[in-house]
């Protein structure tokens, strides 16, 4: 796909004030057993789309000094077993969003990430988890997030409220875990 994100404006041309980016998709699987055209779809899906997107908005976002909220994951800042792709995937994804922050910062424009940890919505259904194996997940999930218990969808949105308001203006180039504390946990 050929795209061109240097375009002018034109007088007629909509402003974007916030771009919020939440593709993402889960695909199962190590290093010993992930094929690499799961894993291209991971890093399609859930990095290459952001660049694409970040790039197209970028000048619509400078030009109302607007900001970008992408939402990454948990596994964009620690490792976990048996989904290579998606913690590469992520990383990579919290990468753009400080590089795109710094690049962007002198011309008025914040880019921020948000870093779920499991929340209940279908991307582990999507993945091929069975509403048992769901069941199952969720129920263990409370000894794997601190506060003993999986997050929901609305906790993670007004995350990304909170970061696309002004309330937020001094706010560039993080990366938010929204995770239960998750991310500070180690196995024992």
């Amino acid at each position: 796909m050929e795209h061109n994100a240097s375009k002018s404006l034109t007088p007629y041309t909509r402003v974007i004030d916030i771009l919020v980016h939440s593709a993402g998709i889960l695909i199962n699987g190590g290093i010993e057993t992930l094929s690499v055209p799961d894993y291209d779809k991971l890093m399609n899906i859930n990095t290459r789309s952001a660049f694409i997107l970040t790039q197209l908005c970028t000048p619509h976002i400078i030009a109302s000094k607007g900001n970008m909220v992408h939402v990454s994951s948990v596994t964009g800042l620690r490792s976990f077993p048996g989904v290579l792709g998606y913690c590469v995937s992520k990383a990579a994804l919290d990468m753009l969003v400080r590089c795109t922050a710094l690049d962007l910062a002198s011309k008025g424009v914040r880019v921020n990430a948000v870093n779920p940890g499991v929340i209940v919505t279908e991307v582990h259904k999507t993945s091929g988890m069975t509403e048992e194996a769901y069941a199952k997940f969720l129920e263990h999930c409370k000894t794997t997030h601190a506060l003993g218990r999986v997050g929901g969808a609305d906790e993670v949105a007004a995350l990304i409220g909170f970061l696309a308001s002004d309330e937020a203006s001094f706010i560039t180039g993080q990366t938010i875990a929204i995770d239960g504390g998750r991310s500070i946990m180690c196995p024992r």
